[in-house]
């Protein structure tokens, strides 16, 4: 059981690894291809948008940090592990997702009150390009980390998928911006950026708490619960539950659970009963890491 623990651990390294890296890579081309257009075509808003990419590479980075923390073994000073490190990690990328909204939203409001459009120059088609190829690039980078976030149950590989969305998001705010521009109401890029704000707030809010309930021990759904209760009563053995509590330990899960047995069976054999409920909740459950089961006897 230790041996295909460590290999689950192994495996979810090693997928995040190889997601973090595509991203970095693309991420760093992609800014530089958005900052050089942004030069190129006079666009004040692609080339903030190429900050913005090359800030995902920052985001990623504490991302594999924080995943590998994770995954580290239990030590004699931190006994039940280290998951929660990659709550910490997506917490700090909601923040950096919540700063990097805020200063679109400010900006945008700056512009919208300023109303001084004409000091604006208007973008050329390299600006446009590259916010078309931006919109494109980071949704494809959304999917596909979301998709091995949810697959290793990573909520700090899907913050900073999160994190591409809200740089798709940016994009899709200079494209309307850029085509505005074009047309002669530069305003409209300020008013899709204070949209976008909103969105990336949401998006930060949400992450930020999902962190945050698996910190502080909040209890798996009542779905999960109900699975687990199902999977104890299967042995014949057990007459009933007394208790059944669940804690979320950063992507882990915990359980306590208290049941029934015949009152007339021995010491070892009510030991033997609690041996195959922990052995079957471990085995039917991968996010389980820690089973503890007390006995009752049945009145």
């Amino acid at each position: 059981m230790e041996k295909n623990k460590g290999m689950i651990r192994d495996e979810f390294q090693r997928t995040a690894n190889r997601v973090s890296i595509v991203t970095i890579t693309g991420n760093a081309i992609l800014s530089m291809i958005k900052l050089f257009a942004g030069m190129l075509a006079h666009s004040g808003a692609m080339i903030s948008d190429a900050v913005h990419s090359a800030s995902d590479v920052f985001s990623t980075v504490i991302v594999m940090i924080g995943i590998r923390l994770a995954a580290k073994e239990s030590d004699r000073e931190h006994p039940y592990g280290h998951e929660r490190l990659e709550c910490v990690a997506a917490i700090i990328l909601s923040m950096v997702l919540f700063i990097t909204g805020l200063g679109i939203g400010r900006e945008a409001l700056k512009n919208i009150f300023g109303g001084d459009y004409e000091r604006l120059q208007i973008p050329g088609i390299a600006a446009l390009a590259a916010a078309v190829l931006s919109i494109v690039s980071k949704e494809a980078m959304y999917w596909y980390t979301r998709y091995y976030a949810k697959k290793i149950d990573s909520s700090a590989l899907m913050a900073d998928a999160w994190h591409h969305r809200s740089d798709a998001l940016s994009s899709v705010g200079a494209l309307i911006g850029i085509v505005g521009a074009r047309l002669g109401y530069p305003v409209m890029d300020s008013v899709a950026s204070l949209v976008i704000f909103g969105f990336i707030a949401k998006a930060a809010f949400d992450i930020f708490k999902d962190a945050v309930d698996k910190m502080v021990d909040h209890s798996c759904d009542e779905e999960t619960e109900r699975q687990i209760y199902d999977c104890v009563m299967e042995n014949d053995h057990v007459l009933g539950i007394d208790l059944l509590q669940t804690r979320i330990f950063g992507n882990k899960i915990y359980v306590d659970v208290e049941i029934q047995v015949d009152g007339l069976y021995s010491l070892q054999e009510a030991h033997e009963i609690a041996e195959l409920v922990h052995e079957k909740i471990e085995r039917e459950f991968q996010k389980v890491k820690h089973i503890m089961v007390h006995v009752n006897p049945k009145e």
